[in-house]
């Protein structure tokens, strides 16, 4: 999973909390939030950043589709949002049975074009990461948007704050982080896992792995199937059994991570006010 002698790099400092990291191969470069700052940022193939957009409604999570297009939870609007290549926005969801959402967190899109994403309430608790104001859902939720039909389905209602979430190599099985500890006494650090059923439903919860430093946030898998998920301490390395692998030490608390690099083989790490990377001795599921 390591390559002897890599080094963490940092890329950038500056924001106040980084997230939603994804890459575009066909421009080389990442994108990632500033959510406090509600900005975009890119980090080009020579390692430069940029503001890309500077008024993001405090744009938490990003994706790409399966076509290259960007999908992005934006807490101020409570929306999940596909981007074109223009910066087109088209809202994808931002309501449900009648209701605003909470502050869309984190997504991820299926090989069918599906959108999978979580609803805490992270962006309405105070004007910190998007706009005070009182939940309309009775709960926090983890959603799928049909590829067909753009209607918005809940598929778990049993978290207390859904978090970062992933598939599997084969997307039977989706990880999905409750993060509620942060914020809760009462609340949770872990991951759990679900079975996914004919690519819709959710079934057969449990619960996959408790993180011991802090909170779970967002995550990835491998090529061999081996989830790297976010911690207080940096990246934890679990095995498709549970199986704790290994992690990699980073200076701040890690909020999310993706692969990327032209053979995705390159670790990104948005931790706090910064960007990271290390090369890394596996791919990411979406480069096979």
């Amino acid at each position: 999973m390591f390559v002897e002698g890599a080094q963490l790099c940092q890329l950038y400092t500056g924001a106040i909390w980084t997230e939603g990291p994804v890459y575009f191969p066909k421009t080389d470069t990442l994108i990632f939030s500033d959510i406090p700052n509600h900005r975009l940022l890119a980090c080009g193939a020579k390692g430069v950043v940029t503001v890309i957009d500077a008024d993001s409604n405090y744009t938490n999570g990003n994706t790409r589709t399966p076509d290259g297009r960007r999908v992005s939870c934006q807490h101020l609007t409570n929306s999940v949002v596909r981007v074109e290549e223009d910066g087109t926005q088209t809202v994808l969801a931002s309501m449900f049975q009648g209701k605003r959402l909470n502050s869309p967190n984190d997504v991820v899109v299926a090989s069918d074009g599906a959108v999978w994403f979580t609803d805490p309430t992270y962006g309405i608790l105070s004007d910190h990461e998007g706009r005070a104001r009182p939940s309309e859902q009775d709960g926090c939720y983890v959603f799928r948007i049909d590829p067909v039909t753009g209607a918005c389905e809940m598929v778990c209602d049993t978290m207390k704050m859904p978090n970062g979430l992933a598939f599997s190599v084969d997307e039977k099985t989706l990880y999905v982080a409750d993060s509620s500890k942060s914020h809760f006494e009462d609340g949770y650090h872990h991951v759990l896992a679900f079975d996914v059923v004919n690519g819709r439903r959710l079934e057969n919860q449990r619960v996959f792995h408790v993180i011991e430093h802090r909170v779970p946030d967002g995550m990835r898998v491998d090529e061999f199937d081996n989830l790297w998920c976010s911690s207080g301490r940096g990246v934890e390395i679990i095995a498709a059994d549970g199986t704790h692998l290994g992690h990699i030490a980073v200076p701040e608390v890690t909020a999310n991570l993706t692969f990327g690099g032209p053979d995705g083989r390159r670790l990104f790490i948005t931790a706090t006010t910064s960007l990271y990377a290390i090369d890394v001795a596996v791919r990411g599921a979406e480069f096979t």
